[in-house]
């Protein structure tokens, strides 16, 4: 059984636009703790009361698999904590982020979730959104009624800083109030492209190929594939913005192998037409080493079963995502028992521990903040206080911008089952 210890984080950023909201559940898990505690309240008593977390991700589509072992992630955290933070009692509800019709996270829905947490004043934490796209719409709102938010997926630079990569007016224009209440336990894409890159790199490739989605996480990833792989030596001789509900992407297929290229990484996710992208620069280009970051990092595109690509594209693929061996991780063989006993899964998609650490680090850190705890102030500066966190993930603090101290991405493969299986990790500069 796993032993929870007290924690709190450091969580930051910005707001503007529409949003998105939250799931919930309970039990206990991994050991992780956070550097402050403080579990009494100011009259000198132990903290009670009652509280209300949500979490918003895209619960149908071609990322539910991943969505849905986040929030069974949560869930096991909720459960091996008995629904409690010390005295607080903790209720936790989960929220769809996205519509059947979409298949994916879906603005309207997004902007609602957000509201509907907004205006509950129990409401102290969000765990969402998984699409950075989605945060963009969901960080204003909660921004604006200071409710802390926390993402267990998000990658997207310009969410929390101005470096290259960002957007004119990014992140300021996400945070109406002036102060930060979002953050993420995932390194941002500055880091991914750069793992992205020098994988690229290794495996012999002078000139990339690139396609994006033209959202905000394609977007930005693409310009930070260019930034890397000029720092590397690398040549990208294409970067093609799809039309993501096209029929087919042969004429973007042509324009990449008319450029030379002798690799291809896709800058987007699966919902955004990349299978068909994936299976169009394969035809055009079939030796060529093809490359995708997290957006496309999961089985609904790996595996034939699922509608996926087909094996002899997948034989070629590679991905990356901010995930190691989950048996590497300090807490990882626990965390992996924990979850096959309560659901019967010894392989879980990699993104179930991200979602149980984001909830874990909401239930440590209102244990850290005692009675504060209950309040959306007191959480939210309890959470700016982690430092050295002792997570299922290792060790990492939040900094200033709201961004985690983890760096390591994982390079994963397409296995025997057609699910992505780790490979490698890779170290990459930001």
């Amino acid at each position: 059984m796993f032993i929870r210890s007290k924690a709190a984080l450091a969580f930051a950023i910005p707001a503007l636009a529409v949003g998105l909201a939250a799931c919930g559940d309970d039990e206990e898990t991994p050991a992780a703790s956070s550097g402050t505690e403080s579990t009494e309240s100011a009259s000198g008593g132990a903290a009670t009361g009652s509280v209300n977390v949500y979490s918003s991700l895209p619960l149908q589509g071609a990322s539910k698999d991943q969505t849905n072992a986040m929030v069974d992630g949560i869930k096991l955290a909720m459960k091996q904590s008995g629904g409690k933070a010390g005295g607080v009692s903790v209720k936790y509800e989960s929220l769809d982020d996205s519509t059947a019709q979409a298949g994916n996270w879906e603005p309207n829905q997004v902007a609602s979730n957000a509201r509907k947490v907004a205006q509950d004043k129990k409401a102290v934490a969000y765990i969402g959104e998984f699409n950075s796209g989605a945060s963009a719409l969901s960080i204003p709102i909660l921004n604006q009624v200071g409710i802390a938010q926390i993402s267990p997926a998000n990658t997207y630079v310009g969410l929390t800083t101005d470096e290259p990569g960002s957007e004119k007016g990014e992140p300021a224009k996400y945070q109406p109030t002036g102060k930060k209440t979002y953050t993420r336990i995932v390194p941002r894409d500055t880091i991914q492209a750069a793992a992205l890159v020098t994988q690229a790199k290794n495996d012999g490739c002078t000139k990339i190929g690139m396609a994006n989605d033209k959202d905000t996480y394609g977007l930005g990833l693409a310009r930070l594939v260019e930034i890397k792989a000029g720092e590397q030596g690398v040549e990208v001789v294409a970067n093609e913005g799809i039309q993501k509900d096209a029929a087919n992407f042969r004429g973007v297929a042509s324009k990449i192998k008319g450029a030379g290229a002798e690799c291809f990484i896709f800058a987007g996710v699966t919902a955004n037409g990349a299978i068909q992208v994936y299976k169009d620069v394969a035809s055009a280009l079939p030796d060529a080493k093809l490359y995708g970051g997290d957006g496309v990092c999961e089985s609904g595109f790996t595996n034939p079963e699922k509608k996926g690509i087909p094996a002899s594209v997948g034989k070629n693929f590679a991905c990356t995502v901010a995930t190691l061996d989950l048996s590497s991780y300090p807490g990882g063989q626990e965390f992996i028992a924990a979850f096959e006993k309560e659901y019967g899964d010894a392989s879980p998609d990699p993104y179930a521990i991200y979602g149980f650490e984001a909830m874990q680090l909401v239930l440590d850190t209102i244990e850290a903040a005692g009675q504060a705890g209950t309040t959306r102030e007191g959480f939210l500066a309890q959470l700016f206080k982690t430092k050295d966190r002792d997570s299922v993930l290792g060790t990492y603090s939040i900094d200033e911008n709201g961004d985690t101290t983890l760096t390591d991405y994982g390079l994963y493969k397409v296995g025997p089952d057609g699910d992505p299986k780790f490979d490698s990790a890779i170290k990459a500069a930001a």
